[in-house]
């Protein structure tokens, strides 16, 4: 096994430097949504209470809405509603930006590269063209808009951004941007759509990262560094987890082989990631998971051996704010940085899953 300090000589590093969540101001408790929406369906009285019935099994508490409840049953097409995710994205975007700027001590002038991903929504010019002016980054900062990651791409955002820092690029900011709520069929009575109702919420992640250690954290503070990843793309797997995208905007795609899926495949997936660093599951102290589902949740326990309490910041996040996509893996991220338990030289694995069917492990070093 290669020891944890060995990282700290690599002639260059990747650091996550600092790490905000931005989220609507209106916060509706899982009971209150699922009378709202089933208001806002027309839904009777037995299609009501087995919509209840099956928030109430998501393991969600509350979520954060980016519209007032009332208001989502005036919706009136994909045109409003993409409206809304580019104001309200750009809104909230601008804030956890900015908070994690100066959280890391980084000047936005000092950004080399801007990375936004999202599932939620389009937009040309795209988000990340639009805040330049808004942060006041530099006018040659590079750009990277990314459409279609879904719930995996969090972790494949930090990944990519390791992949990418370096040379001139030093500075990067990650922008996870995911705004679930508009996405609802008002239309839909289908099982899947029930579901997706009482699962995903709306936030928005931003994470500052470094091609180099600046040396000016406070004492005792600990950063993970970003080691290295492994990504899949499972062959024969499209249909199991995506959007529709028609005239009503996003429908959601949720097959019953997802859970399966990662039982089969995911163990393996980490197993590649730290035997190719001269490790193995028994050196990992920390576990960052995608809040996917209670099912999802359980499956990643299962194909890793986990106790229930290595994943308690995902069921935490899952429970408080709901699946916010790719933003989540963040937010858990974020969880388990400021719970003060990850000590210097240990070892974490961030995962995530999303559309393809695909997934993203990330192996991090806390330094």
């Amino acid at each position: 096994m290669l020891a944890a300090d060995q990282w700290n000589s690599y002639d260059m590093l990747t650091i996550v430097r600092a790490i905000q969540m931005a989220f609507p101001d209106h916060v509706r408790s899982q009971d209150d949504i699922a009378r709202g929406l089933a208001e806002a369906m027309g839904l009777d009285a037995h299609s009501s209470e087995r919509l209840r019935r099956i928030h109430a099994a998501t393991g969600v508490e509350s979520r954060r809405l980016v519209l007032p409840l009332d208001r989502y049953a005036h919706l009136e097409n994909f045109t409003e509603t993409n409206n809304i995710w580019i104001d309200e994205g750009l809104r909230l975007s601008e804030q956890a930006a900015k908070a994690a700027l100066n959280e890391a001590g980084i000047s936005p002038g000092d950004v080399d590269l801007i990375m936004v991903v999202s599932v939620t929504g389009i937009a040309a010019p795209s988000l990340d063209a639009r805040l330049v002016s808004r942060l006041g980054l530099r006018s040659d900062v590079a750009r990277i808009p990314i459409f279609g990651w879904g719930c995996v791409g969090g972790a494949s955002g930090i990944a990519r951004m390791r992949d990418v820092l370096g040379g001139r690029h030093r500075v990067g900011l990650l922008l996870s941007v995911e705004l679930c709520s508009l996405t609802v069929q008002r239309d839909d009575v289908s099982l899947t759509n029930f579901i997706a109702s009482g699962l995903f919420g709306d936030g928005v992640a931003a994470v500052v990262m470094t091609a180099e250690d600046h040396n000016d954290a406070p004492s005792g503070e600990v950063f993970p560094q970003v080691v290295d990843s492994q990504a899949r793309v499972y062959p024969d797997s499209e249909d199991v987890l995506g959007w529709d995208i028609g005239e009503f905007g996003f429908r959601i795609v949720l097959s019953s082989e997802l859970s399966d899926m990662i039982r089969n495949h995911l163990g393996e997936e980490v197993d590649l990631l730290l035997a190719r660093n001269g490790l193995s599951r028994s050196d990992v102290s920390t576990w960052i998971a995608h809040t996917g589902g209670p099912k999802v949740i359980d499956a990643i326990e299962d194909a890793l051996a986990l106790p229930p309490e290595a994943l308690r910041h995902t069921r935490e996040s899952l429970a408080q704010v709901g699946n916010i996509s790719s933003a989540s893996v963040i937010d858990v991220l974020q969880r388990t940085v400021h719970d003060g338990t990850a000590r210097a030289g240990q070892f974490g694995v961030l995962m995530a899953m999303g559309p393809g069917f695909s997934s993203e492990c990330v192996l991090l070093c806390w330094k």
